[in-house]
């Protein structure tokens, strides 16, 4: 935990320094938060595979009204249960993703201690999605521009979208 807290104060630090960000900065601090426990799969794969994969949302529930992936299923993050998932198959081909990925990489951990054999993480998770110009979806699954940031220091890795903090 107080990795997560060193990290954050850095992004911060970055952020308010350097509003403007690219790509190359975005990687640095994806690898720098990621523990690499469960395997990543890029948005362009994802876009390949879309109709065979669950695609789980790990973010809090107003986080995934404000948009998501079009079919996802909202899991969540804190108050994540196993029971959610009890009806897909252990070798179901999943997804998990949230803003960047580091608390889908979390959910993913989970899932994999408790049997599930083919699990992957969204790299760089609805942000790098947005980023790359996909489609995300509203709470009554219509095409929106609108994503949750997370919060200011967190919404200058979104680089497309109008930004949300509620």
């Amino acid at each position: 935990m107080k990795n997560i807290f060193v990290l954050t104060a850095l992004i911060m630090a970055f952020s308010e320094a350097n509003a403007q960000t690219n790509s190359k900065a975005y990687e640095l601090m994806l690898k720098a938060l990621y523990k690499k426990t469960v395997p990543t799969i890029s948005c362009t794969d994802l876009q390949k595979e879309q109709k065979n994969v669950v695609l789980l949302d790990t973010r809090p529930k107003p986080e995934f009204n404000i948009s998501h992936l079009p079919n996802a299923r909202w899991v969540g993050y804190n108050d994540f249960d196993l029971n959610r998932v009890s009806d897909l198959p252990k070798n179901s081909p999943i997804v998990v993703y949230c803003s960047v990925g580091y608390r889908s990489e979390r959910i993913g951990e989970k899932l994999l201690a408790a049997g599930y054999t083919n699990v992957k993480n969204l790299y760089g998770s609805i942000f790098e999605w947005v980023n790359q110009g996909n489609v995300v979806v509203d709470s009554v699954n219509r095409p929106t521009n609108r994503v949750h940031a997370y919060s200011p220091a967190w919404g200058v890795w979104l680089q497309k979208g109008e930004k949300v903090y509620k």
